[in-house]
């Protein structure tokens, strides 16, 4: 599963994939207009599904546990937190590299975890204190100097990263001259002592206390290669370290990992010896559930009518955080102003997108194809931050008569009479839409979102006529390849609902690279000093939210339920929040043997 410490923007969420393996083959090509659907809340009853195993046997001891991780591509490698974007990826980061900092059940920073903070009076500067016994998995002390280098490498002219996006980052005093190469050093982080360091913000915000970049690098173990280099180095791909639960053993390369237990865990001992991870296709996941091969697995939707009633597992549960949504190519990144520029005219009236929502039927998609563990999103916070949530925020509806007069309003008409609409200038109009391949019935899926525009009259298929496997997929739409005008992605919103992060103007995670004054101004109002007081931020957020669905740069497609698959023989395994911070100390198993249908 994912932990809870992934903050804002750090998942890349399998689509077309693991997230839409959860299709039914029953579900065909067709979308037929029919009344209008208003989004609402899972149609099944997950308040059934607990937070927590249930298990009152005793653990043995030295216990070995195996953690299927459920993807159609291997894991990518890349193994360090400043680095990765790919969901994969962070599901084998979780068992050996964690935060500084744990949080509470609203996901802000607490002082239990590896490290402590102060803020000052005026909010500007963050005092951050390691604890003593905080040791990298080689026996190194964790320290205020390894903090501080992961903001050298990320803060660098030579990162080739995506963090540096992150406004609380750019906003460290110092931090814009060192980036653009004027300062050797960031002037706004002080080294106190061994363990000790200050960060100083030129302004304050609310988001410094669930949003603020958690996690060190090992100077002493990479600080010798080059910054331009880290990413595709051995010790960040075969041999990283961390300062975890557990630490690395083994690794077949996008395959598997063995980890053992770190005995010098800050936080005591972990309970098992090893953890194996291995990828399992969501196609073969069930069976491998009932045959006791995997203990721990997300379990696809599509899958649960026929695992409901499985005796050697039981089911955990929450709502996630992330969302689906499609997104249009409204410009491109320019990475030498770090700015995305609006500046494509082939999807720039609003209408168009507009219309391109109201054709889609996302609660019969959630109802039908996910049996309900997926929903119609309202906006772009979901409800798992109940705060800031807003389904009142003018959302999109299933609407295809209004899909058409939209359609016709911008001046999108079939003049031809072939059925498909011409450009306002009467040209042939086609859009080239990007999905992600996953399980067999990824592709009928991806069919029913282009049928379902083809019903309103707009001509779109699929770039290069078929799906895109995920590093394809992710290597389009980062780098904005002229072919992609739409795209289908989803996004792991992490622990901060700030989401400056996925769609402020100097971050490249902005995918449609929609800029707006408007839309600056909304996100920084969203983390400025004066959003300390809750109220007034949420008053942004909602007018944020109502903003977005009007001028709809991306459609909020779906929100989901997670749900888990746990072998019976696993004890203390937890969705809670707060039990999530050291979850693989506390985890153990009751058999040296897993639990078989």
């Amino acid at each position: 599963m994912k932990k809870k410490h992934l903050f804002k923007f750090f998942s890349l969420i399998v689509v077309l994939g693991l997230l839409l393996s959860a299709c039914s083959s029953s579900t065909g090509t067709n979308s037929k207009p029919g009344k209008k659907t208003e989004p609402g809340k899972p149609a099944v009853d997950t308040s059934k599904f607990p937070l927590e195993v249930k298990n009152d046997k005793a653990a043995v001891q030295d216990g070995s546990l195996t953690y299927a991780l459920v993807s159609n591509t291997p894991f990518e490698g890349t193994l360090d937190y400043a680095f990765y974007t790919g969901q994969p990826d962070s599901e084998v980061l979780q068992f050996f590299s964690e935060p500084l900092f744990w949080t509470n059940g609203d996901y802000e920073f607490t002082n239990d975890g590896p490290a402590s903070y102060t803020l000052s009076d005026d909010k500007k500067t963050f005092t951050v204190k390691i604890k003593d016994n905080v040791n990298w998995t080689d026996g190194k002390p964790v320290t205020a100097e390894d903090y501080k280098y992961s903001f050298l490498v990320i803060g660098s002219p030579d990162y080739t990263g995506v963090r540096y996006g992150d406004d609380l980052i750019q906003s460290i005093v110092g931090m814009d001259d060192y980036h653009k190469g004027k300062a050797k050093d960031i002037s706004g982080i002080k080294i106190i002592d061994e363990k000790t360091l200050s960060f100083t913000f030129t302004k304050a915000s609310p988001a410094l206390l669930t949003g603020f970049w958690p996690y060190a690098m090992p100077k002493h173990y990479i600080g010798d290669i080059p910054i331009k280099n880290l990413a595709k180095s051995d010790k960040i791909h075969k041999t990283p370290l961390g300062f975890g639960a557990f630490k690395i053993k083994k690794i077949v390369p996008g395959e598997s990992v063995e980890y053992e237990r770190n005995d010098n865990y800050f936080a005591g001992a972990p309970k098992l010896k090893t953890i194996i991870l291995k990828v399992v296709s969501p196609k073969v996941i069930l069976q491998a559930l009932k045959k006791g091969e995997v203990d721990v697995a997300t379990l696809p939707a599509d899958q649960y009518p026929a695992a409901k009633n499985a005796k050697a597992f039981q089911f955990v549960g929450k709502t996630a955080l992330s969302y689906n949504y499609i997104g249009f190519k409204l410009g491109h990144w320019d990475a030498k102003k770090g700015e995305n520029i609006m500046d494509n005219p082939k999807l720039a009236d609003k209408r168009l997108r507009q219309a391109m929502a109201a054709a889609i039927d996302f609660k019969s998609v959630g109802e039908k194809i996910f049996y309900g563990l997926k929903f119609p999103a309202t906006g772009l916070i979901p409800p798992s931050f109940p705060t800031w949530y807003n389904k009142d925020s003018n959302p999109v509806t299933f609407d295809p008569e209004k899909a058409k007069k939209l359609l016709d309003e911008a001046g999108y008409k079939d003049k031809d009479g072939d059925g498909l609409r011409e450009d306002p200038q009467g040209n042939k109009f086609h859009i080239n839409f990007l999905a992600m391949s996953g399980s067999d019935t990824a592709e009928p899926l991806a069919k029913f979102y282009i049928q379902s525009w083809k019903n309103v009259g707009l001509d779109v298929s699929l770039v290069d006529g078929r799906l895109a496997e995920f590093n394809s997929f992710y290597k389009m739409v980062e780098e904005d390849d002229p072919k992609v005008d739409v795209y289908a992605g989803g996004w792991g919103t992490g622990t901060d609902v700030d989401p400056y992060g996925l769609y402020g103007r100097n971050v490249p995670f902005n995918y449609p690279h929609f800029v707006s004054d408007k839309n600056d101004q909304l996100l920084e109002d969203g983390h400025s000093e004066k959003a300390f007081d809750t109220e007034y931020r949420k008053k942004v957020y909602d007018e944020w939210q109502t903003y977005m669905n009007d001028e709809l740069p991306v459609i909020p497609a779906l929100f989901s339920y997670s749900l888990y698959a746990i072998n019976n023989r696993v004890k203390d395994y937890s969705l809670d929040a707060v039990k999530q911070n050291s979850i693989w100390k506390d985890v153990s198993v009751t058999s040296d043997t897993p639990d078989v249908e």
